[in-house]
């Protein structure tokens, strides 16, 4: 997974897998899907990202434990 943001154009972009994206959908104002041919998501795009997201100077990856 890749986490991205460009302060020139405000948009964080978060890459959950790689591959060729077949169509884009934006679910919400200003979030945009990207899928590949099986539907699988490849990635979010945020727009006006510092208006919508705190702390875009870091990030953490936190994998919890599998529930029982």
């Amino acid at each position: 997974m890749k986490v991205m943001y460009d302060p020139e154009v405000d948009a964080l972009q978060i890459v959950f897998n790689e591959g060729e994206i077949e169509s884009s959908e934006e679910e919400v104002e200003g979030m945009i899907f990207d899928f590949n041919e099986e539907g699988k998501v490849l990635g979010l795009e945020i727009l006006n990202a510092s208006k919508k997201v705190d702390n875009l100077d870091g990030a953490e990856f936190i994998r919890e434990k599998a529930r029982a």
